[in-house]
């Protein structure tokens, strides 16, 4: 059971108004806040190199964590700058050839779908789409049919950035192994309100960020590469932290994820996702994962109710993301006027997941993400402030 009265000691901010926007880029606790400022505060002390030579330990033990988060080796993870970064750096190193195909998924993120369509003219690959089921998530029978052995890659949204859906992942790397394809597990909305075990669920590699549910700096993220998997790809961007220039005309990369790494990086950024990613599983992922379903549907359940209000989840599995619209209402404005009664939330639009809000005839909507750290009175204080917005 999650100490509630702790947590909101330990983040000010959610002690007044009605945050939801989690999913976006959520408060930090105050350790986070801590570990930022104390490094800054260090590096104008004693300049940026020997700060950072102090807290090399501590850096390592970045990757530690993260490891413990995910159930991987520290080896197998590298530091990023953002989830995109992180997504970038492996789709990029994965060979593709002509003829070759990449499959994505109905919910795909707009940053990843470019990418993808951005090699695949470069390598004369195809780009394809895998359809969602009824209830939203990925379809499994049409993905068994779609694919072959060209396949090079399948690239999987665990939590879309709208819709309220969990997407199957041990599924999805069950079929797609059987034609050896890879599986990119986009897990940026996931991480840090759910429970993902990289080693469990097989991905061949995921990438997350800090910003979001992990609570963490922005400017951070990460990447995870499955043991076997990280010596055989080369990535599209190396500098010397993830290589050794061995002669005029050779270098040798890394041998573990710190070739996916480039060696300039925010040090007091990536120290404080560590403190982040310690101070969730201090919390227990399990606890964290059961508040924030639990606030979810709740915030769910209270919106449903208000006349004129329609939920837009999908799924047969739901997390902490809630997405609606307000019948009459421009889902802007209904932001700007909640932000004015101090609730927080943000807007979504076609652009961010093209294909699934397409097909579903919509062009934008409201998204609510409520983090653990929200009191019931909170979530029904935001719900009247819709309510009074829907009349």
């Amino acid at each position: 059971m999650i100490d509630i009265d702790r947590v909101v000691r330990d983040t000010p901010a959610a002690a007044h108004g009605v945050f939801l926007d989690s999913a976006g880029s959520s408060l930090p606790p105050s350790v986070v806040l801590a570990t930022v400022a104390a490094h800054q505060r260090r590096e104008a002390e004693v300049g940026g190199y020997r700060a950072a030579e102090e807290r090399a330990a501590d850096l390592a033990a970045v990757k530690t964590s993260l490891g413990r988060l995910l159930n991987v080796p520290a080896g197998t993870l590298a530091l990023t700058d953002s989830a995109t970064r992180a997504w970038t750096q492996f789709f990029y190193a994965v060979p593709l050839a002509p003829g070759d195909r990449i499959l994505l998924c109905g919910v795909e993120y707009a940053s990843n779908a470019v990418a993808a369509l951005q090699r695949a003219a470069a390598t004369g690959a195809t780009v394809e789409y895998v359809p969602s089921d009824p209830t939203g998530q990925l379809d499994l029978d049409a993905l068994a049919g779609m694919l072959d052995d060209r396949v090079a890659i399948v690239s999987l949204v665990h939590v879309p950035t709208n819709g309220g859906l969990v997407n199957p992942v041990r599924e999805v790397v069950d079929l797609a192994h059987r034609h050896g394809a890879l599986v990119l597990l986009d897990a940026c909305q996931s991480l840090g309100q759910l429970r993902v075990d990289a080693t469990a669920l097989g991905v061949d590699a995921l990438s997350g960020t800090g910003r979001k549910w992990l609570r963490g700096p922005r400017g951070t993220g990460f990447l995870y590469v499955r043991p076997g998997l990280v010596t055989a790809l080369e990535p599209p961007v190396i500098d010397l932290h993830g290589a050794a220039w061995t002669g005029p005309g050779t270098y040798e990369l890394a041998g573990d994820a710190t070739r996916f790494e480039l060696w300039e990086s925010d040090i007091a950024g990536r120290l404080g996702l560590g403190a982040a990613v310690d101070y969730l599983l201090a919390l227990g992922q399990s606890e964290v994962e059961d508040a924030v379903t639990a606030n979810a549907a709740a915030l769910r359940g209270l919106l449903a109710e208000i006349p004129g209000v329609t939920i837009r989840d999908r799924g047969v599995r739901r997390c902490g993301l809630v997405t609606f619209s307000v019948e009459g209402r421009d889902p802007a404005e209904v932001k700007a006027a909640l932000r004015d009664r101090d609730v927080t939330l943000v807007t979504t639009r076609r652009k961010s997941t093209l294909i699934d809000m397409t097909e579903r005839g919509l062009e934008q909507f409201l998204r609510a993400s409520p983090h653990y750290f929200l009191r019931p009175e909170q979530l029904a204080a935001a719900a009247r402030a819709v309510a009074d917005l829907a009349r």
